[in-house]
């Protein structure tokens, strides 16, 4: 039986990551951080078939601790600050974790377990402003904020060790991928939540910032597939994941409010504050590289996975007013 170690594990990444292993017949170990407890609604529904360790990415004797216990076949570092406007406050706390949290694991493994496979979740993010589009694999990394700055340093790295201490280390550079599990605060789950709030009664508009900014969006549990793919590989070497296509945050409340059978427009005002300075239109993935390679394809379309998202909240906002 194959042992997997998963950083982020009650996140919507490793949560989603965790089902697929078990499915697989992996034993599946999650590290869980109580001083930064994003909750465990994600993996209830199977928590009894995960082994939850305590542990923290900050605290390098808790991670040499369970790699140690475990000597996991495959590691999936997923844990980390995700959104963008937060790095802006904690830009030392976001390097620490996105960056420094990945050394130490790397240095565990490199020391104590050098069969291990590493998996490193890398960001669009890092191409910034990008001078390329699509970007590939080979794109140069143009961060433009603390976040992306942090995931461009957590790749190099990946790339750099995997060299200097021949370790089976990758980076998967995944494009925006959402889901029913995203957090409140991005923009995709903030529109379906609110419309679905919107056609209960519950609210009576939705503000948003930009409506033509574009994003190449995906459904977050294809991508989890494409991680385990990479770490089935003979050899390392890093993919982009993405969907290779564009949308518009209008384009999501289009589908959105029509599922309902609402007019977005009527509902939908815009407010400047949610604009984002570094904003790009030029953010889109080539996924050639990891179609060809790797034998990965998504399953979902985008205009399907917005209305899984909105049935999900529209089951959820249903259930709490009971």
């Amino acid at each position: 039986m194959k042992t997997a170690f998963i950083t982020g594990i009650t996140g919507q990444d490793g949560s989603y990551l965790a089902e697929l292993l078990l499915e697989k017949n992996y034993k599946v170990v999650g590290l869980v951080s109580a001083k930064h407890d994003i909750g465990s609604q994600n993996i209830n529904h199977f928590k009894d078939k995960l082994i939850l360790e305590e542990g923290d990415l900050l605290d390098k004797d808790s991670l040499e601790r369970i790699i140690k216990k475990y000597t996991p076949t495959e590691i999936y570092n997923l844990a980390g600050l995700t959104f963008v406007p937060a790095s802006w406050k904690s830009p030392s706390l976001t390097i620490d974790i996105n960056t420094l949290g990945l050394s130490r694991i790397i240095e565990i493994v490199r020391d104590f377990s050098p069969s291990t496979k590493v998996y490193q979740a890398t960001s669009a993010k890092i191409f910034g402003i990008p001078e390329i589009t699509p970007q590939t694999e080979t794109t140069p990394p143009n961060p433009v904020d603390p976040y992306g700055v942090s995931k461009t340093a957590a790749h190099q790295l990946v790339s750099t060790v995997r060299k200097q201490f021949n370790l089976f280390a990758v980076s998967g550079i995944l494009y925006n991928h959402e889901s029913e599990r995203r957090g409140i605060e991005f923009v995709t789950r903030k529109i379906t939540n609110t419309a679905v709030k919107i056609k209960l009664g519950l609210e009576k508009e939705l503000m948003l910032g930009n409506l033509e900014a574009t994003q190449d969006w995906g459904y977050a549990p294809d991508y989890v597939k494409a991680m385990w793919l990479m770490l089935q590989n003979d050899k390392p070497t890093d993919y982009i994941i993405a969907s290779g296509e564009l949308h518009s945050v209008k384009e999501v409340c289009q589908i959105a409010f029509t599922h309902l059978d609402l007019n977005y427009e009527d509902y939908v005002k815009i407010d400047e504050k949610f604009f984002r300075k570094t904003e790009s239109q030029l953010i889109i993935g080539d996924p050639k590289k990891a179609k060809k390679e790797l034998g990965w394809k998504p399953e979902f379309s985008f205009k399907d996975m917005i209305i899984k998202m909105v049935e999900n909240d529209l089951k959820l906002l249903k259930g709490d007013n009971k």
